[in-house]
């Protein structure tokens, strides 16, 4: 069996595209990080997620994931507030940035653990646009304060849709595979 060690709804949609067979089981662990390396800090928190589910399921496949975006090398998360989504969108406006996603599946056999990135470029933003979106509530529950399924900020991508909105099927099917072949 497969555990999601999240709850988010797009990370559950994005694997019901792999497999219909896994099952919801969030974890509690602690979401901070004193790395300063917003690649390692993805993968940590991922990690963290994962052997927490797997410490209770450690006869099933877990996969605990994180996503953080990365502004010239300043790690936006989720916004706290409002004017703190407000700042990170101001901040991406027009220019290029990366999302890290960070992805630790845990197994009875052993540990697989990546971190696939994608760089977006923002279009310009108009003040009245990022407030009219985050009036939407869309940004408070995700990294960097914004979707790109919802947001209609994003010009460009160089690398994969999905991991910017928070799971990156291509290479979670690639290890799964590896995994269910041993």
């Amino acid at each position: 069996m497969i555990i999601l060690a999240s709850n988010s709804p797009r990370r559950k949609e994005l694997l019901a595209k792999i497999t219909s067979d896994f099952v919801v089981e969030p974890s509690t662990a602690e979401e901070s990080s004193t790395s300063s390396s917003p690649r390692r800090m993805a993968l940590e928190l991922a990690t963290r997620k994962a052997m927490d589910v797997f410490g209770k399921n450690s006869q099933h496949v877990v996969i605990g994931c994180d996503t953080v975006v990365d502004c010239n090398g300043v790690v936006f998360g989720k916004p706290v507030d409002q004017n703190h989504a407000f700042q990170m969108l101001s901040s991406l406006s027009g220019i290029a940035h990366f999302v890290h996603t960070g992805v630790c599946i845990a197994h009875p056999k052993g540990i697989c653990s990546f971190v696939v990135s994608t760089q977006v470029q923002f279009k310009q933003l108009t003040e009245q646009q990022i407030w009219d979106y985050i009036a939407t509530g869309s940004p408070m529950d995700k990294a960097g304060a914004y979707g790109i399924q919802d947001s209609n900020f994003v010009n460009n991508i160089v690398g994969s849709y999905d991991n910017v909105v928070g799971f990156p099927t291509i290479e979670v099917q690639q290890a799964l595979h590896k995994i269910y072949k041993r």
